[in-house]
């Protein structure tokens, strides 16, 4: 049987370990070890390489021959923070003892976790305010209220707003689930744009109305093709809509245009683009990014007056991420926002 040169095994190893000798020095470390500590380590005492006070702890408990005890150390490696899970075990080394530090990269899981906790916290917070007015409502009207029909009217009235602010948010909250649940199915049922745009068009015009605002629609003759699910983009066309609605201005004009299939360097293939634009305030630049972010909002007290979740935009990006196209957001502040989605060409044959 062929011995392994100890050297060659820790090189070998993906993950960052390190070997302490009996001299509390450092004995060896592999290259992922050397890339997040730094060169250099070997022959160091390990308190000058590790330095955080919880490793320290477990690294000395291992030396006392105690059981391993895993330790969380955190990094910074220029892209970001990142989480590692230590684990000093006892190691024999002659006659005396060293230890064996391994790392175990965990910055992904603790995302994740700080992720539904995020959720959990922003859900429980949209619902706390109408459901604490809601109770505050029922107590006006069991009380106060309970011989005043005038004022009774319109608690009610205010009831029936923030009701229908909670079930908007659940359908959301749902609509939201159900899309990530599907995301990586990608639909291939033919849908016709220009009939969904002129579709979702007549359903909003009230809405618009409602706000002065002019719907216009700049479509090609005959249909334009994609693959898709019809629901779900239909969605996609209502929320941008909707939005550049309530954001775009009274008495100002919100364009959706259809173009035609033409080469998408960002599909490598054809694409059909859906542009909806307004003539609203525009977006300060640093927020584009986190537009599509699950409850985030420019103007948090503006979205909530004009009935908005949140979630609107969380919803189509994950649509157009089923459906394999891109969403481009285009805006300036006093000059209005552009919304593009970008979709695979219905490939014929």
């Amino acid at each position: 049987m062929h011995s392994v040169d100890p050297e060659h095994l820790l090189a070998a190893l993906p993950q960052p370990i390190l070997l302490i000798g009996p001299d509390e020095r450092i004995v060896a470390m592999n290259r992922a070890a050397q890339r997040l500590f730094g060169g250099g380590g070997v022959g160091r005492h390990y308190i000058t390489a590790i330095r955080q006070p919880a490793v320290l702890d477990a690294v000395e408990a291992a030396l006392r021959g105690e059981e391993p005890a895993p330790a969380r150390y955190l990094a910074g490696d220029g892209g970001g923070d990142a989480t590692w899970r230590a684990v000093a075990a006892p190691l024999p080394m002659g006659p005396r003892r060293g230890v064996a530090l391994t790392f175990e990269d965990i910055t992904d899981f603790e995302s994740a976790g700080r992720m539904r906790r995020d959720f959990v916290a922003n859900v429980s917070h949209e619902l706390r305010t109408p459901l604490t007015a809601v109770l505050g409502f029922v107590e006006t009207l069991k009380g106060p209220a309970r011989s005043d029909p005038a004022a009774s009217g319109r608690f009610l009235e205010l009831l029936e707003r923030e009701a229908g602010r909670m079930a908007r948010l659940v359908a959301d909250l749902l609509s939201l689930s159900r899309v990530e649940e599907n995301e990586r199915l990608r639909p291939r049922t033919p849908v016709g744009m220009a009939a969904l745009i002129q579709g979702v068009a007549e359903t909003l015009a009230s809405v618009a109305s409602a706000d002065e605002v002019t719907l216009s629609l700049d479509l090609p003759e005959g249909e334009v093709l994609v693959p898709g699910d019809e629901g779900q983009l239909r969605q996609v066309v209502t929320n941008l809509v909707e939005n550049a609605i309530k954001y775009g201005g009274r008495g100002r004009t919100v364009t959706v245009t259809l173009g035609l299939p033409g080469p998408e360097s960002a599909l490598r293939g054809d694409g059909v683009r859906v542009t909806v634009s307004d003539e609203g305030e525009g977006i300060a630049a640093h927020h584009i990014p986190r537009l599509t972010e699950r409850f985030y909002r420019v103007d948090g007290h503006r979205g909530r007056e004009v009935g908005g979740t949140g979630l609107g935009l969380a919803i189509v990006k994950h649509i157009v991420n089923r459906h394999r196209g891109r969403l481009r957001i285009e805006s300036k502040p006093g000059q209005g926002s552009r919304f593009t989605v970008i979709l695979p060409a219905m490939v014929e044959g």
